[in-house]
Parts: C-alpha cells; structure tokens; sequence
C-alpha cells in the first residue's frame, strides 16, 4: 500500500475543486483520519495491511475467524501494466481471528488459486466460506470462470487440500457459478447456496465434497445481484446477499423452509454512493450478533479513483420479535463496536495483532507476498506471522489494554532489523502521553531476531495503546511485544 505521508497532498487537492469536494468519499477519508489518531470515535474497517472482501466468519469456541478474499495491492500485481487497472485481482484467501471483535490477529494465506491444480487462469479467487462438520473444516471457493471447488482441512488454520481435483459445481455454459455458501441444518442435511445473477442451491451428502441431487435454480429474488449467505435463526431461514449493483447494499429474504419460497424482506445495509459494493458474512459470537460486510473507505486514505481494493467492516445486527432485521446505517456512521473482552498486556501479543495499522504490511515467515501464484506456497497452515515496511508517522493501535492496578514495569519487543527504529509507546491516541521509548538496533539479518527492552512509566486500568514508529531505517521486522 501507499503510505500515508502522502494522504495530506491527495486531500488537499481533491478538495482544492469544488465539485469533487462533494464527494461522500473525501468527507468519510477526513473522518478516518481523525478516528485513527483518537480524535473521533468511529466504526473502522477491521484490516490494514492487506486489502480484503468478501468476509466469512466462523466460530470455533471462544475464537471468531474470518476467512476474505484478498484484493491485491499494486505491487503485488504480476504485470506492471496492470497496476493501475481497475479490475479485479484477487489470487489467495486470508485469515484473521478475534476473541474480542475490535483487536485482530493475521494469520496471512490460509489458501490460493494454486491449492486448485485443475483451474487453468491466475486470476479470480474470488468470495470463499469455511464451515465446520465432524471436526473438519471444509473451504467452498469460486474460481471465476472455472465453477466451484472445495479444500479440506484438519484445523481452521489450514493447511488445505484438494479431495476432488475437479470443481464441485461447474456449467461450462456459463460463469454463474460464485460465491458458496453452506449451512447444515439441525436434522443434518447440508445446503449450499451461490451464484450472480441467478441463485441456486443443491444440497450435499454427509462427506461434503459431493451433490446429493441435481442443482435448483430460484425464482428471482427481489434485489437479488450475488453472494449468499445462507443460516437459519429460530424458525426462520435467511439468505442474505448483495443487492443489485450499483451502488451495492446488504439485502435479505427469509422463508420457513431451507429451500424456499423466499421472500425478500428488506435491507440490512441501504445501497448508497458511498460503497460501490457489499457483501455480507453473518455470525453468532459471545451472545451478539455481528453482519459482515465491505467497502472501498481504506482505499479512499489514497486514492478516489476507482480501483477494486476493497476493506473489510463489521457492526453487531439485531433482530425484531417478527425475525426481521434491524437495518444497519452505513459503516461509518456507527460508533466502534464494543469490545468483548479487555486486552492482556502481560501475555505475548503477536505484531500482527493490532485495531488499527495503515501502511504497515505483513507476511508470512520465510513467504514473501507475490501476485504470481505459481511462485505461492501451497496452504501452509498456521505459520509465524512479522510486520515490516515501517515509516516515520506509522503506528500500531491497540483497543482496550488492561495494565490492571499495578501497572507494568518494562515492555519488551522482539524484532529483527539491517537498520533501526525507535518505538515509542503512547496511550489514548496517537499523540497521547508516552509511557516508554524502545530503540530497535540492527540485529545483522532480517531472520535474526533478538529483544529489545526499556522501563515504562507506570500505567494502570484500561487505556488505547499506540505503537508509534520513529526515526526508521533500513529493513526493520516485528514479531511480538510484551509488558511486564
């Protein structure tokens, strides 16, 4: 990604023309920026190092996981030509987990385009969803162009296999076959849903990997463009979905029976100018009820011309006594989701773990990111994790830290390094008071990675952490940090 330095440059001279100064775009990128530096309080998109779409959350105990898809940054596209389109370039899958919805752990690419060795283009990985059933995890991806095929998986974390080597669903006739989505139901039977413009579903055999019967195509729903998601609440079935482009919302229809009729029963999210396109991920987790979507906000922090690099959102949904949904405004306009859980700064926190942490990147140890899918890794599994590209002005901000009664008295972080940074801890905002100053010294290699500790001031209760970068040289890598 771009790095922020250049923000002020870009906004002042959108805003220098009165007619792009109009532009809802350019007010919610003068909001964001104001939210990260704690200046306001406002719903961010939950990811910063890589673009993501397409959300997909799974619960697995007291862990939230969410699968996207992955828009790539320009400098990851293969083709320099290309990294100024427009288009879509999308060649793996992610993984990021919570415990307490507002801090986020990466665990970078749970899979690719090359997990699939039948698909023949480089291009279109586009919206997933994983689900659980006896203790395995079963990953149903669209290639685009190339129908629908499905990994296995002995952990949420991967490492995925291919079990079919062929597409699950494919009509070579056509490129209708997208964005699955599955759901067993109580008596056992499993469905699967999917398709732009039409909608279809088949229901599964027990092994998950096979259709049980032919495939259905609905009726046209109401509002209908793409990507189901398909659960069942109550006595209620619901397929909710994004709604004709464009702009895209969040649109609905619910039924007494898992294969319809459906009834479109309004909007979760409004279609509105601000976000080109939506698209919904719907979970339970810890007595709340939390609606996935996407925007194109983080990308506003650098450009206003259109690009499909988008950024992932969230906010809790709440139902009516009749089973209907409570509409959502638009993702910034929403305060920032509660938070679960208080944060533990004694334990180790990965790098990777932050709320917030524009310009900073992220990969996977010993795997550069690439566009080029022939150079990627089959799935990996759940491998260590480091965040680099570190400038002057960058931070890692942090929701809800509990230094408890006592306080801490030292933060260690461990970090490899050719060159230098220093990282100063501040509270509250990004400008708030510091607690302590760290220096990072060359460690000789980037795959050497020592400690480096320095005394805090003391600090006690519940306070927003900023991991602020300074004075940066070189290639500077971190890993994890604790307080002590």
């Amino acid at each position: 990604m771009k790095k922020v330095l250049s923000l002020a440059v870009l906004v002042a001279a959108t805003i220098a023309t009165s007619a792009v100064a109009q532009n809802p775009n350019v007010s919610d990128s003068l909001l964001l920026q104001d939210a990260v530096k704690g200046k306001k309080q406002v719903n961010l998109p939950l990811f910063q190092t890589k673009y993501t779409a397409d959300p997909s959350p799974l619960v697995v105990g007291d862990t939230l996981f969410l699968y996207t898809s992955h828009d790539a940054s320009p400098e990851d596209i293969v083709d320099p030509n290309e990294r100024s389109s427009a288009g879509f370039f999308m060649y793996d899958w992610l993984l990021w987990s919570t415990t307490d919805m507002v801090n986020w752990t990466e665990h970078g690419a749970v899979a690719s385009l090359k997990d699939f060795a039948w698909r023949s283009r480089d291009n279109g990985g586009w919206a997933i969803q994983t689900v659980e059933r006896n203790g395995k995890y079963y990953l149903y991806a669209p290639l685009h162009g190339h129908g629908i095929g499905v990994l296995v998986a002995n952990s949420p974390y991967g490492p995925f296999r291919d079990p079919l080597g062929e597409p699950l669903v494919w009509d070579r006739s056509n490129w209708y076959d997208i964005d699955p989505s599955v759901y067993t139901d109580a008596d056992g039977q499993a469905y699967m849903y999917w398709g732009n413009p039409h909608t279809f579903y088949a229901r599964l055999n027990n092994d998950m990997i096979s259709l049980k019967d032919s495939v259905v195509r609905l009726p046209h729903i109401e509002h209908y463009q793409e990507g189901p998601w398909f659960y069942k609440r109550g006595s209620n079935y619901y397929l909710a979905f994004a709604s004709t482009c464009c702009p895209e919302g969040l649109g609905y229809a619910m039924s007494k029976s898992p294969t319809g009729p459906w009834t479109s029963t309004g909007y979760i999210m409004r279609p509105t100018p601000r976000d080109r396109g939506n698209h919904p991920g719907i979970c339970d987790f810890k007595g709340h009820t939390y609606a996935f979507g996407q925007s194109y906000d983080l990308m506003h922090l650098e450009t206003f011309v259109h690009h499909e690099r988008r950024s992932v959102s969230a906010a809790e949904m709440k139902y009516n006594a009749d089973g209907t949904i409570q509409e959502l405004p638009y993702w910034l306009d929403q305060k920032p989701m509660e938070q679960l859980q208080w944060l533990n700064p004694y334990n180790i926190v990965q790098a990777e773990t932050m709320n917030w942490g524009f310009g900073l990147k992220s990969a996977k140890v010993g795997i550069e990111n690439t566009g080029d899918v022939k150079k990627m890794p089959y799935s990996t599994g759940r491998r260590n994790m480091y965040i680099y590209d570190l400038n002057d002005g960058e931070f890692i901000r942090l929701r809800g830290v509990d230094f408890g009664s006592t306080g801490a008295k030292d933060y260690t972080i461990s970090a490899a390094a050719t060159g230098g940074c220093t990282v100063t801890l501040r509270i509250d905002s990004q400008n708030g008071p510091a607690i302590g100053t760290v220096r990072i010294g060359s460690t000789g290699s980037v795959n050497d990675y020592r400690m480096f500790q320095a005394s805090v001031k003391k600090t006690t209760g519940v306070h927003d952490l900023y991991i602020c970068f300074s004075r940066t040289t070189g290639d500077v890598r971190l890993d994890w940090w604790q307080f002590r």
